[in-house]
């Protein structure tokens, strides 16, 4: 049986009077891509949110590989080896994309982000890495704000990978993609796995179904099922809260 990497215990979160999640329980597999799914407010960014440390649990506990990380800022997590992208693409449009997986990998290097004639700083080798990863090799001297949204969102992803993490949280990232870039960007996040975790926020059922190793269903802040991909297709909960008849 696969190690459990990250786990969560009892998690709820409180807006004042409001309870965005209650009881959420969370087992991530090593090397396992896990998907989050469940309708429009369900709690599942609000989820991801408390996962990478964007905002403290009302109750509940956190364990990244056997640490207790529930207090811990987002910034102690990443050298942790946690990672994230978010639903909205966050890159340097006037930037080439090479010079994007440049900045990110000297900002978790410690070297100077804007020094980029200075040999050796940061490896060129892992720049080329990052590229080949996402799938951007070809692309690596275009502007980064002339790739298409999937291209985006690959070079999005190949920034986050840029600290080298164990886990890496993807925040709905075929929102808005044409077919083609979700074939590609599909196969990428598939591709992650085993050597890195991933866990999953998305909206495309087709993909969800046919990349994940497990998956857990919010409604209402609560988790409702959580299975395999077999299971969760078929469960009776699960179509009535969000899938429908049409799954």
């Amino acid at each position: 049986m696969a190690e459990t990497l990250l786990e969560a215990r009892g998690l709820g979160v409180r807006f004042g009077d409001f309870r965005a999640l209650s009881e959420v329980v969370l087992d991530v597999a090593a090397g396992s891509l896990h998907a989050v799914i469940g309708p429009n407010g369900a709690g599942k960014t609000t989820l991801f949110n408390v996962l990478t440390g964007r905002i403290a649990p009302s109750e509940g506990r956190i364990v990244l590989a056997g640490r207790d990380v529930t207090r811990l800022p987002a910034h102690r997590r990443v050298h942790l080896g946690m990672a994230r992208s978010f639903q909205v693409t966050n890159i340097f449009a006037d930037l080439t994309v090479a010079e994007n997986l440049r900045l990110a990998v000297q900002a978790v290097s410690g070297a100077e982000p804007w020094v980029f004639w200075r040999a050796r700083t940061p490896s060129r080798e892992k720049v080329a890495a990052l590229l080949d990863e996402a799938g951007l090799a070809a692309r690596a001297d275009w502007r980064a704000g002339d790739l298409s949204h999937g291209g985006q969102r690959a070079l999005e992803i190949g920034m986050a990978l840029a600290a080298d993490p164990r886990i890496i949280f993807l925040d709905e990232p075929l929102a808005g993609m044409g077919i083609d870039d979700i074939h590609r960007t599909k196969e990428m996040i598939h591709d992650l796995v085993p050597a890195r975790t991933v866990v999953l926020i998305e909206h495309n059922m087709r993909v969800v179904l046919d990349i994940s190793d497990r998956i857990t269903v919010l409604a209402q802040g609560r988790p409702i099922a959580e299975g395999a991909p077999a299971m969760i297709r078929s469960d009776a909960a699960v179509r009535e809260a969000y899938l429908g008849s049409g799954m």
